[in-house]
């Protein structure tokens, strides 16, 4: 387990985001976790395996420039679980590992890859966190942690075609997110390796800035990154609520 402190702070961490391969979370919810720390929480990112499946880049590299992106997120707290990339199995030893990082960073909310999508990494990160979660709970799972299951668990969706439950406005931290994410200079850097199957750095601003400008024009702002729950949400105060209708 590769874990990286960025303040000197332990307490719990309020946002806390599973992904399966480094750079997932910057293209996904970078601008989300950003703005969460810019507004006093303490968040983090998990990654379940350094890509050492990858074209480009050894796992130290990838390792080494997640966590250079965290520093750009605000992140109190980035780590990797070191599980085999490509190969993801949702067992009872890789359960049993992230619900003890689970009782340790006793996150009140988790951000997970949507359950659906073209890498299995990808869907299996979600299924194997939501299980890992349940598991956590449990106090007698072991005898040294306390149990600690999280509020809320949130699925980004910015690659699945499905209707958001809800899109977070990231117009003021877009830039930064494309700086987090262009930090994996092995994944984004111009190399001929693997030039012929990954685009151009400028071809990647493009594309994310088209789907964060999708995003966002559908809550009336800039840049959007989007979310789906599984649960109904509550609305305390209606005539508070966000977006015109008209």
């Amino acid at each position: 387990m590769n874990g990286l402190n960025l303040d000197s702070d332990f307490r719990p961490l309020d946002l806390l985001a599973i992904a399966a391969h480094p750079d997932d979370i910057e293209q996904t919810c970078g601008g989300t976790l950003l703005r969460m720390a810019e507004m006093g929480y303490r968040t983090g990112a998990l990654d379940l395996t350094a890509g050492d499946m990858g074209t480009r880049g050894t796992p130290e590299q990838r390792i080494a420039e997640s966590e250079a992106a965290a520093a750009i997120l605000h992140l109190a707290w980035r780590g990797n679980l070191r599980m085999p990339d490509a190969r993801l199995e949702n067992n009872i030893m890789a359960r049993m590992s992230l619900a003890g990082e689970i009782r340790r960073l006793r996150p009140r909310v988790l951000i997970l890859p949507y359950w659906e999508g073209r890498h299995p990494d990808h869907y299996r990160t979600a299924e194997l966190a939501y299980e890992s979660c349940f598991l956590a709970g449990l106090k007698k799972l072991d005898e040294y942690t306390e149990p600690h299951r999280p509020f809320k668990l949130i699925y980004s969706s910015l690659y699945a075609n499905v209707v958001p439950s809800f899109v977070v406005d990231i117009t003021a931290q877009f830039e930064r997110r494309m700086e987090a994410l262009l930090a994996y200079q092995s994944q984004y850097g111009e190399t001929e390796e693997g030039s012929g199957l990954f685009p151009k750095q400028t071809e990647i601003r493009e594309r994310l800035s088209a789907v964060a400008r999708f995003y966002g024009n559908q809550i009336g702002v800039k840049y959007g990154e989007p979310f789906v729950v599984k649960e109904m949400q509550k609305v305390d105060d209606i005539v508070a609520m966000g977006v015109k209708s008209l």
